[in-house]
């Protein structure tokens, strides 16, 4: 296969991976305010992390020890496709637009609980098969992943001008993006497996290997920060779109474009990942994985900052600077991130790693970050009687975030020794 055609081929991977998500993610929590669900959308975001806690590093170790990993990939894909269709076809259903609880986050949950592991299946995907046609990874990885951003662009977008942003269309769109890349993995090139490997202990037996990561002084505190840092990941996806439609309450920000097309003013967030991606390569030579992950982290204090400061009218440049710094804030430190894991851990483990990497960040860390936050909205937010508290409640939110950023940088600044300046480039 020639090395165009490869990356062509990982191109549409990626691109379909993130609509996938791209679908729903931002516009969900708006969704589910108008279906009488406002004081469950930290749950529904919170299950993302719940259900990685697990099912990366379990769909791992079938894919580094039994099945390829770009077959697992479109197994997986076309499960979360079915439930996806399911959770739609279940709002549907209900007359009224207040749709049960139980039923419809079971299905929501079953839908990404095979959803989640394949955002790992797919970098794996991507590593072996840059490797096996001798290409390094740091360098030709990143342009292959801007794509990913795009496909999430051009979904939420879709979403959004289809009208699609309140309304349960937006699963389906889901759900027929996964069915068609679920189809497509199985013509994705063979990652092989360790199958017939000598394995002589239970942990080897089990591909359990790469959490004995958490032995290397450097690498547990690399995935405790990662765990720390992961909290901040879908703050912003569950709470920004109702943040800013709150503004519609407000007449005078009602007719403005950042209230009325929330999903359009964050898709400038995805925008900036598709730039600053392209810098990784650079950015992890130049100043190593420790420098990276701080301007990551610091980052999302702007980010969570900016918004609590901002608003539709004279405002709003505050906001469109907090979708900019999105792009440094989530590209340095998940595929930063990501890619680091990968230099550092042997190809046998390689997907088990992936796996581990999930659990810490969209695993652990999304998990108590969503539930928090959604605490701390109904706090200050739900509970209040106006929309014009409501917007002063957002904002005291917004800065409680931003400060939990801003300790985290601190400690990761104090505590993280990076061995090497860089991460190293290996010779081909």
């Amino acid at each position: 296969m020639s090395e165009l055609n490869l990356k062509v081929r990982l191109v549409l991977m990626n691109f379909l991976q993130f609509a996938i998500w791209g679908s729903y993610l931002t516009s969900m929590g708006t969704y589910l305010f108008g279906a009488g669900l406002a004081n469950e959308i930290g749950l529904f975001y919170a299950v993302q992390g719940v259900v990685s806690l697990f099912m990366p590093a379990l769909i791992g170790i079938i894919a580094d020890r039994w099945i390829p990993a770009q077959r697992l990939l479109g197994l997986c894909q076309i499960l979360a496709a079915i439930f996806m269709a399911a959770s739609g076809l279940f709002a549907m259903s209900i007359p009224g637009g207040v749709v049960p609880f139980t039923p419809f986050f079971t299905l929501y949950t079953l839908s990404v609980a095979f959803y989640m592991p394949t955002i790992a299946l797919s970098n794996s995907v991507a590593y072996t098969s840059l490797e096996k046609s001798n290409l390094d990874t740091i360098t030709h990885f990143p342009p292959i992943r801007i794509f990913g951003t795009i496909g999430f662009i051009c979904a939420m977008l879709s979403v959004d001008f289809l009208g699609f942003q309140k309304t349960y269309d937006q699963f389906f769109v889901s759900a027929v993006i996964g069915a068609i890349l679920g189809l497509y993995s199985f013509s994705l090139p063979m990652c092989p497996t360790c199958k017939g490997t000598t394995k002589t202990s239970i942990v080897d037996a089990l591909g359990l290997k790469a959490f004995l990561l958490f032995k290397q002084p450097r690498m547990a505190i690399f995935f405790i920060f990662s765990m720390l840092l992961g909290v901040s990941l879908q703050i912003t996806n569950g709470f920004a779109n109702p943040f800013l439609t709150t503004f519609e309450s407000i007449p005078e920000f009602a007719n403005t474009f950042a209230a009325q097309h929330a999903n359009a003013i964050i898709s400038i967030s995805q925008v900036s990942e598709t730039i600053c991606i392209l810098l990784i390569p650079f950015a992890l030579k130049r100043f190593g994985i420790k420098n990276v992950m701080l301007i990551a982290m610091f980052a999302w204090v702007f980010r969570f900052g900016l918004f609590g400061l901002g608003n539709p009218g004279s405002g709003v440049w505050m906001f469109i600077l907090s979708m900019i710094v999105y792009g440094v804030a989530f590209d340095f430190f998940n595929i930063s991130g990501s890619l680091f894991v990968d230099k550092e851990t042997p190809k046998e483990i390689r997907s088990s790693a992936q796996g581990l990497f999930m659990i810490m960040t969209n695993g652990i860390g999304a998990t108590v970050g969503t539930l928090g936050a959604q605490l701390i909205v109904n706090h200050y937010v739900y509970s209040q009687p106006t929309p014009t508290a409501q917007i002063s409640g957002w904002s005291t939110t917004w800065l409680i975030f931003a400060s939990y950023a801003l300790v985290v940088g601190i400690l990761f600044a104090l505590i993280f020794r990076d061995k090497a300046k860089a991460v190293k480039t290996e010779t081909k």
